[in-house]
């Protein structure tokens, strides 16, 4: 296609790809009746273009294009829900153990995602990888009174987590006593 034919849309979102190209055409599908929308669009982070076909014909190609983005990065976290903490191998036969295993899955990615919001340079990085470098670490648990100190051992990555300062966290289900992580 000419380079007259393409467009240049502002995305309202963070990041490199805020600028993405978009070229709008009328396509027919071979059993849907009348044309659909086509969009076809570079510039999104992917070698190859991103083609999204729509029968909205009300919304922008911004608005397609962002709500096109916010449907993958649901679609990424379910993928590393899968791959990080099994969700698709549930308890099966139980529906009680199913209902714990989700609940316990959506609770470990609140937690990495507070993990990696407070070290520095995993803003991006997804849980299988928090666990490999952080979460699988040794360490000796020490109760004294009302703090529970988590002593955690020296690896390659201990700096970084000296850097993200965890504060102690006073958890309500301990009867209010105090964790504390300490790193070798």
């Amino acid at each position: 296609m000419p380079a007259a034919a393409w467009r240049t849309v502002r995305l309202d979102r963070d990041g490199a790809y805020r600028r993405p190209r978009v070229l709008e055409e009328d396509a027919t599908l071979s059993t849907y009746p009348g044309t659909v929308r086509q969009l076809i669009i570079t510039g999104l982070g992917r070698e190859a273009p991103t083609v999204l076909i729509t029968n909205d014909r009300a919304a922008t190609a911004k608005q397609l294009i962002e709500r096109y983005a916010r449907r993958m990065a649901i679609e990424q976290r379910l993928a590393e829900s899968i791959r990080s903490f099994h969700v698709d191998a549930l308890a099966g036969a139980v529906p009680l153990n199913i209902d714990l295993d989700v609940a316990l899955s959506v609770l470990a990615g609140a937690v990495c995602a507070s993990l990696r919001r407070r070290l520095t340079g995993y803003h991006q990085a997804t849980p299988d990888t928090l666990q490999r470098r952080f979460l699988s670490t040794g360490g000796v648990i020490l109760n004294h009174g009302h703090t529970t100190t988590v002593r955690l051992n020296r690896r390659t990555y201990s700096p970084v987590l000296r850097q993200a300062d965890i504060p102690p966290v006073s958890v309500p289900w301990w009867g209010g006593r105090t964790l504390n992580f300490e790193y070798q």
